[in-house]
């Protein structure tokens, strides 16, 4: 398939800011890909090489992609920044540059094939050593030498993580059930909607659901989990309080501490081999060999997978410590026993859904917490089951909440008993309460550069939550709860050199990022606004903490903001 035939597609669904046009238009070229068979081609509609459960980035920042583009077209970096900062989109850069100024013998020398749009962009991940820059740009740079300008733009997009075409998760599902089973009604495509999504939720592929969804439902439904291959995590809604987690998961119901932690997934497959996962999919295994360590000793079983939460401790004293202060362990990839040592962290389990071959996903909670209890054998600070009481009583409910807080936890989760558990989804299964819960985790999409004595640092900070469809909608600027230098805290110096690293688009003082960097964001409360595209906005926001275990997938919902700016 020539690689122009996709950039139609792009700029169709660009040009559209309707869900159902989007639909339609994947939907038609879903049935190019079935025919050639090009079933991974698929990643790429959203801008993406891989599956969702592959964490391998193409790891080319904004400057090396300024290089790219200067390269192939013969221009010096200066002009191109100058250009850059004119149309502010370096996608636009390539495609007014790079067919102008590039020497007339590459032009077009052949046409672009998906195909090797796709091996060339795979190879990035791969190249490791001396000269490995120089290698990646020389891939980008060969295939800007065959493209036209329209293929130029998104292939500059494509390396960025930034296609702007707007099609989430579920745009590509719902094509993918029109495409496949021409639904006849709002229920039957709500039907098929919800087992395409349950297969998804099992397989994180896009590619694997497509391709067995075209061979039917009953291929579909044979996708099953798999120990060692990341599965996203059931989410949480809020409770306002113990009366209305009742309400919402039924009684009696279990009421488990809430640790202030990161989560992880841990799995062990068929082989005996260990992986942990984050809630955004990606592999910290090496990261922490104490809980590899802790797993392997402590819990029974030929495979499974296993919720968890990572809480960090002071070995001197035995408290527990917040969030912040242990979340660099997920970032640091150097010095892991230097780390281990200094912020070590307990293992506390709360879940398990699969084990020893059997999925359990759709077991009772109360059961799956009853295979906890005998496949986990506890020992303190190393790992144990989270704290946990079953009751109907309200009362006793409360006193459990006191308990919690007092020990300085976050609060609690309330869990059906009787409910499954639900892949990346916030459906009441289980809900969690916090006191005073009045923040949201949000994805920074934009920014803007301080004056005075904060020049040189990004202090404005654009914050978005998502629709049912998984588009980005803004709900306020943010330029508080920030230190200025790294060693005073969360700080504007460490959020600015994270946030330069991911620029897709410059605008005099203001720049738009890819939307990676998740924050949880306090406020006084909601109040309906035109002046942001979600309708509403956040008064007097305020950054409370980084989330570097936390993706875009895991931002507060438009509906969630809806239903908080009731109360």
């Amino acid at each position: 398939m020539e690689y122009e035939e996709l950039c139609e597609v792009y700029s169709a669904l660009e040009n559209t800011t309707k869900g159902l046009e989007k639909t339609k238009i994947l939907s038609e070229f879903l049935g190019r890909l079935k025919k050639e068979k090009s079933f991974e081609y698929v990643y790429l509609l959203q801008g993406k090489v891989y599956a969702d459960y592959d964490s391998r980035e193409l790891g080319l920042s904004t400057q090396l992609v300024i290089r790219c583009i200067s390269r192939a077209s013969g221009l010096s970096d200066k002009e191109i920044v100058k250009k850059f900062k004119e149309v502010g989109d370096l996608g636009k850069v390539a495609e007014v540059f790079i067919t102008e100024n590039k020497k007339q013998t590459s032009l077009f020398s052949q046409k672009l094939d998906v195909g090797k749009v796709l091996s060339n962009l795979r190879k990035l991940p791969e190249l490791e050593g001396k000269g490995t820059v120089d290698k990646k740009i020389g891939f980008v740079i060969e295939l800007l030498n065959s493209a036209s300008a329209i293929e130029a733009k998104y292939i500059i997009r494509t390396v960025l993580g930034d296609l702007k075409v707007g099609v989430g998760n579920g745009i590509l599902r719902d094509a993918i059930v029109e495409f496949c089973f021409s639904p006849k009604d709002i229920e039957e495509k709500k039907k098929y909607g919800e087992i395409v999504q349950d297969a998804y939720d099992k397989a994180t592929d896009f590619g694997e659901i497509f391709e067995k969804a075209c061979e039917g439902i009953s291929e579909l439904k044979k996708i099953k989990l798999t120990a060692g291959k990341p599965v996203k995590v059931m989410l949480y809604p809020k409770a306002k309080n113990i009366n209305d987690a009742f309400r919402i998961v039924g009684k009696p119901a279990a009421f488990e501490f809430k640790y202030d932690g990161f989560r992880v997934m841990i799995n062990k497959n068929k082989d005996g081999k260990i992986s942990i996962f984050t809630r955004r999919l990606d592999n910290v295994t090496k990261q922490f060999p104490d809980i590899v360590e802790y797993v392997s000793k402590f819990v029974d079983g030929e495979s499974f997978i296993l919720d968890a939460e990572a809480v960090g401790y002071d070995s001197s004293t035995g408290n527990y410590k917040e969030f912040q202060a242990i979340s660099q362990r997920i970032k640091r990839k150097y010095d892991i026993e230097k780390l281990v040592k200094n912020l070590p962290i307990e293992l506390n389990v709360f879940d398990v859904i699969y084990y020893n071959g059997k999925n359990l996903i759709d077991e009772s909670f109360e059961n799956r917490r009853k295979i906890l209890e005998k496949i986990v054998r506890e020992n303190s600070y190393k790992i144990k089951l989270a704290e946990q009481i079953v009751t109907g009583d309200e009362k006793v409910a409360e006193e459990f909440y006191g308990k919690a807080l007092a020990e300085k936890q976050e609060g609690l989760m309330v869990k059906g008993l009787d409910k499954k558990y639900k892949p990346g989804a916030r459906i009441g299964y289980a809900v969690k309460l916090k006191p005073e819960d009045n923040d949201f985790d949000l994805v920074i999409t934009g920014a803007e550069w301080g004056t005075g004595k904060r020049a040189g640092w990004l202090t404005s900070f654009d914050v978005s939550c998502k629709d049912e469809d998984g588009n980005l909608l803004e709900i306020g600027k943010v330029s508080t709860g920030l230190k200025e230098k790294k060693e005073e805290g969360l700080s504007f110096e460490e959020l600015t050199e994270m946030l330069e690293k991911i620029v897709v688009e410059e605008h005099g003082r203001k720049i738009v990022v890819r939307p990676e960097i998740v924050v949880a964001v306090q406020y006084q409360n909601i109040q309906k606004s035109p002046t942001y595209s979600s309708g509403f906005a956040l008064r007097f926001p305020r950054i409370l903490r980084f989330r570097p275990d936390r993706s875009v997938d895991d931002i507060a919902t438009l509906e969630e903001i809806k239903k908080e700016s009731e109360n």
